[in-house]
């Protein structure tokens, strides 16, 4: 199955042609799907503290037990730092 006609295009790409900070986490995770670490990380260098952030966004919104917050702020600090080197590194290097 070809899942990559089932993906949504990027907004910013398609009405301006500049990929966007976010380009490349869809085919990333469906390449992490099927297991290939090493291309998935070459395709999106931040799709593993992407994936960390949303975990964590989950446990913030649906755990009310505990406090998330720092946790959830310091690792979207992060995760914008690899977005940010990784959009860097694959258009101007």
């Amino acid at each position: 199955m070809n899942l990559e006609k089932f993906m949504f295009p990027c907004i910013s790409k398609t009405l301006f042609g500049i990929e966007c900070l976010g380009c490349g986490f869809q085919r990333s995770l469906h390449l992490l799907f099927q297991g290939n670490i090493e291309a998935a990380f070459t395709m999106y260098p931040a799709v593993f503290s992407s994936l960390f952030v949303m975990i964590m966004a989950g446990f913030y919104f649906f755990d009310s037990n505990r406090n998330y917050k720092k946790i959830l702020l310091i690792s979207l600090i992060i995760n914008s730092v690899f977005m940010i080197t990784g959009y860097y590194y694959k258009n101007f290097l």
